[in-house]
């Protein structure tokens, strides 16, 4: 009797002292699903210093009417924070600038140039009170030079091989944090809890992001959720593992680059569809992408959209809109900017030509109203329809309860008439730009196109 005694209490030790081991062993953070309104949302990047004439808080709160006029719901704002002036970026030949808006010299303080914390709690408030989402820039991977994180914590920063604070490439505004360090980590966390506690912000756009270590923004988004729920965006397209837990969608930068290429000729339309068909098996479901036709390091160093696609500029934007993912504009898209607006210096946008704005009003229209194109994993999932003229015309449609868009373009400059030769277009459908009504059936499924021309169909 004693000895089975002695054994029960042997194997109840030795299975104590395994199930402590997996009690310490730190497990994948659970997926967190992205918040209901991001579901059929269009994000606006906004420049403040180039926004308005004045560049502040104050100028842009002043125009939220017009972004709501344009159906917007989600703006993103670029650095708000005050800008390093330690070896601070200047304009070509200037001795004097304002800086690049990604030198960070204090992750919660308000740069001077933009307002005060008043004002930007003010513009909070009201972009809350007209339904607005809004997030803000988050540059995790460096700071300036001159934040006062280097004299209170140096072992906070990696260092070069000559033992001094590293600079990430040629960034030599910028100090290279260490990740490695928990205490930097802890700081980092509790700054971005700052904005969300005290400003009441809904989200994050991460800088850099797949330069920071994983488990970091894991951590941070298990923390930060604590408090509300919020929509987390990486920049980054390399790491698509870092939308399992951390962010809920990363940067389509290749479709960008392809779309770009096939509006040059350069490479082949049906490229695009196998590009998409790629994005869906790699990335985890419940992400997406962030797509685009131009955002500020395009437009101020790779070109203006018009610089970029040409005549296809607006077949790229509607590809923005119906591909998986969500589309994302940069201030100044819809008054077809044509600058490349200077990224340290003071570069005022024209908003003068709003040809454009139609277009776009009815796209985000139909983003919001039509289920099909939601964003993962609640939209359609994208079905090429085959055509009589492939290398030319673009041609899928997207289903979702009983939502459905079927998108037709043409992506050469060249007049088309091409036939949908796949039986799954045939339906009732409202072209949505010019209201005529359309039957795709065996008898008729053959489209004209103009050059350059794009045709969005609705299910009846």
């Amino acid at each position: 009797m004693r000895t089975i005694h002695i054994r029960i209490i042997f194997v109840f030790t030795i299975a104590t002292l395994l199930s402590g081991c997996f009690l310490f062993k730190k497990e994948n953070p659970k997926p967190i699903p992205y918040p209901e309104w991001v579901k059929n949302g269009v994000i606006y990047e906004t420049n403040t210093r180039q926004y308005s004439a004045e560049g502040t808080f104050k100028a842009l709160e002043a125009d939220l009417p017009r972004i709501k006029d344009l159906g917007i719901d989600i703006l993103w704002l670029m650095p708000i924070y005050p800008i390093g002036e330690k070896n601070r970026k200047m304009p070509d030949g200037a001795k004097t600038g304002l800086g690049s808006y990604y030198s960070i010299k204090d992750y919660e303080a308000i740069n001077p140039e933009f307002g005060n914390s008043d004002d930007f709690k003010s513009l909070v408030t009201k972009a809350h009170t007209m339904g607005f989402k809004l997030i803000i820039d988050w540059v995790a991977n460096h700071s300036a030079r001159d934040n006062h994180w280097i004299t209170e914590h140096p072992d906070w920063y990696k260092r070069d091989k000559n033992g001094d604070i590293a600079t990430p490439f040629d960034w030599t505004d910028c100090a290279q944090l260490d990740y490695t360090n928990k205490a930097m980590r802890k700081a980092m966390v509790s700054s971005m809890k700052f904005w969300v506690t005290n400003f009441d912000i809904d989200g994050f756009r991460c800088d850099m992001a797949g330069l920071v270590p994983a488990d970091f923004w894991e951590d941070a988004r298990t923390e930060l959720q604590k408090i509300k729920p919020l929509y987390l965006l990486a920049e980054n397209e390399d790491k698509p593992e870092m939308c399992r837990y951390a962010f809920d969608s990363n940067y389509g930068w290749e479709m960008h680059h392809l779309m770009a290429d096939v509006a040059k000729g350069k490479k082949k339309v049906t490229e695009i569809l196998k590009l998409q068909a790629k994005v869906d098996s790699t990335l985890p479901q419940r992400a997406f992408k962030l797509n685009f036709i131009t955002n500020h390091d395009e437009n101020s160093w790779n070109g203006t959209a018009k610089e970029k696609f040409g005549n296809g500029e607006n077949c790229a934007a509607l590809l923005t809109f119906t591909l998986p993912g969500m589309p994302l504009m940069y201030n100044g898209q819809e008054a077809s900017l044509t600058k490349r607006l200077r990224f340290f210096a003071k570069d005022t946008i024209n908003w003068s030509d709003t040809r454009l704005v139609p277009l776009y009003k009815t796209l985000i229209s139909l983003k919001h109203r039509n289920q099909a194109i939601w964003n993962p994993p609640y939209g359609g999932k994208l079905v090429q329809l085959s055509n009589s003229a492939p290398d030319k015309i673009i041609s899928f449609v997207r289903s979702a309860e009983n939502a459905r868009v079927m998108v037709l373009i043409n992506m050469t400059a060249d007049t088309i008439t091409a036939d949908i030769t796949s039986a799954l277009a045939d339906g009732k459908y409202l072209n949505i730009l010019n209201k005529n009504k359309i039957n795709f059936n065996a008898d008729n499924r053959t489209c004209y196109f103009e050059p350059w021309e794009y045709i969005i169909l609705e299910g009846e």
